[in-house]
């Protein structure tokens, strides 16, 4: 229970289902210059938020701290990406390592034998197996952000507003008196707080090691001088310092050799990329009468899509359409109509 509206409800309807439910709120993350934080995503005030409404539900609330987890899980894996010169989506690896893992492992404390959340996703079968499926809130559709559980999980996952939109669920809290019924949900990453995510790179140890480097054209060609590879990703366009007279844009990070790739516009789509990391709720070779769609970030829209399967886990995505900054470190995940087929991570465009 993070301490905001969804989660808060989510538990209600599982009390109201007769579901013999625990609170658990996770104490994840610390500045260390700081110290605890009092407000926004996963602080202290979340907790005690959490801790207030599972008082008014009647039910016991625990806060662990997975602290040591959440940072060798989720920020390191984050540096590690940046310093890959790809653009993490922290996320996922939280999702899948702490929400439907870590809680699995740990809820036995608490004589536990399911995990519910509030994420806006749901779990059907399709075809006799288990995925995870789209939201009926199609804004709110989290669906993106879990499509690496394991699908040995899901018959022990419950998402309680799969079928409801987000206006509905802050009816509800308002319906049951729920103390957070109209808090505001936060949009940073959780630590993150300001999204400034050069800053945050940059104050790790060793940042100070990524120095300047040259800016090249598509030919090669020196065009400009960057900051460090670290401070920037794949389709940005601002804080280049170029002289064009057309817009341009990074192509490509390249940390081996502290440089950046650009070009205009155009040079950014392309219609087919290589991920690895591969998760599959429907086995691959059951693919050949389904039609797929998949999407490389998770408000972008669905393009119909072939998947060819490589060795090692990993996978190719040819899509009908051109896709506008195909960015290494980004999910793909794939679609057939409201079920997650699966998905992974992208290593490039290719």
């Amino acid at each position: 229970m993070s301490g905001g509206v969804d989660s808060s409800v989510a538990a209600a309807i599982l009390i109201g289902q007769g579901q013999d439910v625990v609170g658990v709120t996770m104490k994840i993350w610390e500045d260390p210059t700081d110290g605890p934080r009092q407000g926004g995503c996963c602080s202290t005030d979340d907790a005690e938020d959490a801790r207030r409404v599972c008082d008014s539900l009647g039910i016991p609330h625990y806060t662990i701290n997975v602290q040591d987890a959440f940072k060798t899980e989720v920020v390191d894996y984050f540096t590690r990406e940046y310093y890959a010169g790809k653009t993490p989506n922290p996320c996922v690896p939280c999702n899948h390592s702490l929400k439907f893992d870590y809680l699995f492992r740990h809820g036995a404390a608490y004589g536990a034998g399911r995990v519910a959340t509030g994420h806006y996703a749901g779990v059907e079968k399709l075809r006799g197996r288990l995925a995870v499926t789209r939201a009926k809130d199609r804004e709110k559709d989290q669906s993106y952000y879990l499509f690496s559980i394991p699908p040995q999980r899901l018959d022990a996952i419950d998402f309680p507003l799969a079928g409801f939109t987000k206006g509905r669920t802050r009816e509800m809290a308002r319906d049951m008196g729920l103390p957070v019924a109209e808090k505001q949900e936060s949009q940073e990453i959780c630590f993150v707080p300001d999204n400034d995510y050069k800053s945050f790179i940059r104050g790790l140890p060793g940042a100070q090691k990524v120095g300047n480097g040259d800016i090249v054209d598509l030919s090669g060609a020196v065009v400009g001088r960057h900051t460090g590879y670290i401070d920037y990703t794949v389709g940005q366009r601002r804080g280049l310092g170029i002289a064009s007279p057309k817009p341009t844009y990074v192509l490509q990070v390249d940390p081996s050799a502290n440089r950046l790739v650009v070009g205009g516009k155009d040079d950014l789509y392309s219609t087919s990329l290589l991920a690895s990391g591969a998760n599959w709720y429907i086995p691959p070779e059951e693919f050949a009468d389904l039609e797929l769609t998949a999407k490389i970030r998770s408000r972008s829209q669905d393009s119909q899509a072939a998947v060819t399967i490589k060795s090692g886990g990993q996978f190719t995505v040819e899509f009908n359409e051109p896709q506008l900054s195909i960015t290494p470190g980004q999910a793909v995940v794939v679609y057939h109509g409201e079920y997650v087929v699966g998905g992974g991570w992208i290593e490039r465009k290719i």
